[in-house]
């Protein structure tokens, strides 16, 4: 049975098909291609390009023969973008999602694993979040993301209440996702601290920390960095237990338990590149938390999954995939 990938051209997206594909999955990707590129999207699967906010693009895949569920990555996903330029996110994350839910409804396509992100918890008031933590996001991509949950509760609920087929659905939660694991492959972002520091280290241009003056014990952000293939991986576990009919929860939390600050970050870089990385610090940058980790225990328990990758490994990935995009001429934020 087959699953369709939303921004599965994406950098996220496309380590989630490569994901399936290696474990005998067979996925659609549906992409606009606004962030996403072909070159990221495996060979042998189809790309259909279109946006989740076009239902009739929407329906044409999900009523291919054979559709299972869908893994529902695309999105604006950008917190500080999203201060400046609100109508967008809500535009393509909660609209966007609105269209796909109701498109899957009338497909009769009723698993979907939703992309969600810590920034629905905001900052918050405590050393360690789970799941059942307040949500207070801070950002509308945060209240985006937390909205897409909602609907997806309702979908679910409404199903029940009216005897139709259960619709069947989680939420993941991710964390700081970097790295790499398709050689390939690499964050284009230009607002993520990863492809920004690579890039600026590559030009010979002084990175910008934004922020120094946090209350963290070197006074720059602090979040849970988590490997983009232990991330791919979580969606693989979500899927196969949805399709597999298992009770499973409503949202589950990526992350690997450990706070890393922006700064330990440029010394971990600086280590795998053998050379100082200098930087400059700046303002804050607007639905910034100070500090967000997380506890995995319920995806462990409930999906089997654990992540795999160490911050060495993320980081030497994550380089390795720029270079080759380098020596090949393309790499390219944006």
């Amino acid at each position: 049975m087959t699953w369709v990938v939303t921004g599965g051209a994406g950098y996220i997206g496309s380590h989630v098909v490569a994901a399936f594909a290696a474990e005998g999955i067979p996925s659609i990707v549906l992409d606009d291609l606004n962030s996403g590129r072909t070159a990221f999207v495996p060979d042998g699967v189809e790309l259909h390009h279109g946006s989740i906010t076009d239902a009739p693009a929407v329906a044409e895949v999900l009523r291919r023969p054979g559709v299972e569920g869908v893994v529902h990555v695309a999105a604006l996903k950008y917190a500080g973008v999203s201060v400046r330029e609100p109508l967008d996110s809500y535009r393509v994350n909660v609209e966007g999602t609105r269209i796909l839910l109701d498109e899957c409804l009338k497909a009769d396509v009723r698993n979907v694993v939703f992309s969600s992100s810590a920034a629905v918890f905001g900052t918050p008031d405590t050393d360690l979040v789970t799941e059942d933590t307040p949500k207070n996001p801070e950002s509308p991509y945060g209240e985006s993301k937390l909205i897409g949950e909602w609907l997806l509760r309702d979908v679910a609920r409404a199903a029940e209440l009216n005897g139709d087929r259960p619709f069947r659905h989680t939420s993941l939660r991710y964390f700081n996702v970097v790295g790499s694991g398709i050689p390939t492959v690499y964050d284009v972002s230009p607002h993520n601290l990863f492809p920004i520091l690579l890039a600026a280290v590559t030009e010979g241009r002084t990175p910008t920390v934004f922020g120094d003056d946090y209350a963290t014990p070197d006074g720059s952000c602090v979040r849970d960095y988590i490997h983009v293939a232990d991330v791919a991986s979580a969606h693989v576990a979500a899927a196969r237990a949805l399709a597999a009919g298992r009770d499973i929860a409503p949202a589950y939390n990526l992350g690997r338990g450990e706070g890393v600050s922006v700064k330990e970050i440029i010394a971990a870089v600086a280590d795998v590149i053998g050379r100082p990385v200098s930087y400059d610090v700046g303002p804050r940058r607007p639905g910034d938390p100070a500090r967000i980790v997380t506890s995995s225990e319920r995806a462990q328990a409930d999906l089997g999954w654990t992540a795999q990758y160490d911050l060495h490994e993320m980081v030497q990935s994550a380089w390795d995939a720029w270079n080759v995009a380098a020596a090949e001429g393309t790499a390219r934020l944006g």
